[in-house]
């Protein structure tokens, strides 16, 4: 074999076994958790060039949790229907939340607001950034917490965000939908420019908070509670291997700080009939998650690909 044949040989050796383990590495998996009283329908909306999940509709009853890998690059939102049945004809509608496709799967529809959104980007930016947030431009309907797992970056990075609060029951009378069932956004509810931050109110100068975005940003600070609530709104994480979004979190999250202590990293302290409710800072576990293993697994494994490689053209250096 000449030394030009095995250099070829070689690299075509690694270039497939290197393939046949990165779509591991690149993935992300998102975890949801239901800690909510009810069963809750998650809908998953993937945005136009991202390939859509296995699934985009599923039930998921109190206590269950179900994961959902997505490729990088990929972005998306998450959120849950609720109140949802089956009329006699099969078709399948939700109270909160519904996509419009009469069926458990979205299928392509996105959700009906009022609704709490989940919102990724993933290997944004750099290519190596994943972007998030949890979104009340749409409205409220369910309470929501996002936690990123396995990243990387500052104390500020991979920061646990959502909205923790329940505020069907606190909405103002002008927002609620029916009895407490979900909480409109003053754009919905009121469609004009102003709260919609469309015609001349489109862009940060024009378009600022409003007594009704106050009242989801004071419970809620770092979720987006108008269109331009991106300074205090929007997370980043880098190479994040799990995502977990709990709906219905509540006193059980590891991430909610008791009454009376500060939030030391983003001071954004929420304040709902005089309770202090506070999201903590990026979590870790010692525990791996399914997510991570595999990636390592996946690197020693092209490692030793790469072990095997320089191996078998060791003598290459002498022939050339």
């Amino acid at each position: 074999m000449t030394p030009n044949t095995q250099l070829l040989h070689c690299l075509l050796f690694f270039s497939l076994a290197f393939q046949s383990h990165i779509h591991i590495v690149l993935s992300t998996t998102f975890t949801l958790t239901n800690n909510c009283g009810q069963t809750i329908w998650p809908g998953v909306l993937a945005n136009a060039g991202s390939t859509p999940p296995a699934s985009t509709g599923f039930a998921l009853v109190p206590g269950g949790s179900r994961s959902i890998v997505a490729p990088a690059p990929w972005s998306g939102r998450f959120w849950a229907r609720t109140l949802c049945t089956t009329d006699s004809s099969g078709r399948f509608t939700c109270a909160s939340g519904d996509c419009g496709s009469g069926a458990v799967e979205c299928s392509g529809g996105g959700a009906a607001p009022p609704a709490t959104l989940a919102e990724f980007t993933l290997a944004g930016g750099d290519g190596n950034t994943d972007f998030y947030d949890v979104s009340l431009v749409d409205g409220y309907n369910i309470a929501m917490l996002v936690e990123a797992k396995g990243g990387s970056g500052s104390e500020s990075e991979c920061a646990a965000t959502g909205c923790v609060a329940e505020l069907n029951g606190a909405c103002p009378g002008e927002l609620r939908v029916g009895a407490g069932v979900a909480c409109k956004s003053a754009c919905e509810a009121f469609g004009t420019p102003q709260y919609c931050c469309s015609g001349e109110y489109g862009n940060p100068s024009a378009c600022k908070p409003t007594v009704y975005s106050e009242f989801f940003k004071q419970a809620c600070p770092r979720a987006y509670s108008y269109a331009y609530d991106d300074a205090t709104s929007t997370f980043t994480c880098r190479s994040a291997d799990t995502y977990v979004i709990t709906f219905c979190p509540g006193s059980s999250s590891t991430s909610l700080r008791s009454a009376g202590r500060e939030d030391s990293g983003s001071g954004l302290r929420p304040l709902l009939n005089n309770t202090m409710v506070f999201l903590g800072e990026r979590t870790s576990s010692a525990v791996a998650s399914p997510t991570a293993m595999a990636t390592t697994k996946a690197v020693l494994l092209v490692l030793a690909d790469l072990l095997v490689v320089v191996v078998m053209c060791s003598d290459l250096t002498l022939r050339f």
